[in-house]
């Protein structure tokens, strides 16, 4: 866990760093990535939103607004629609974080307008 927090922080605050600074390529998007400050965090097939407990709580200290997709994982279809529902309801752009499972539905949903960038979490060993 501690390792991917780590990286969930690490990914965060690059994705999140103005362009000059990232050399991330311009998007079509009309909003500035430096003004991004909400994560979306999507957890994986053999777990629940409380796995994210602990990435939650430090990205909140560091001033993000951190929304727990709770994926019913009935279908794959059934997540993404959860995790796009979860982005309609954010204020502005959004960074969108999946543990295993998770990285196959933010793949699908991160097309959704408000996504800024994409961060996966492998499954631990």
């Amino acid at each position: 866990m501690k390792n991917m927090l780590q990286a969930v922080i690490l990914a965060v605050s690059v994705v999140t760093l103005p362009p000059s600074v990232s050399q991330a390529q311009p998007t079509s998007h009309s909003v500035d990535q430096a003004a991004v400050k909400n994560v979306v965090l999507v957890h994986g097939a053999f777990a629940d939103g409380s796995g994210w407990r602990k990435v939650y709580q430090d990205l909140t200290t560091r001033g993000y607004r951190v929304t727990i997709v709770q994926n019913p994982l009935t279908s794959f279809d059934d997540d993404v629609a959860a995790t796009r529902r979860a982005l309609d309801r954010q204020d502005g752009p959004a960074v969108l974080v999946g543990h295993s499972w998770g990285g196959t539905v933010i793949t699908e949903a991160g097309v959704h307008p408000k996504v800024r960038g994409l961060v996966s979490t492998p499954a631990e060993n």
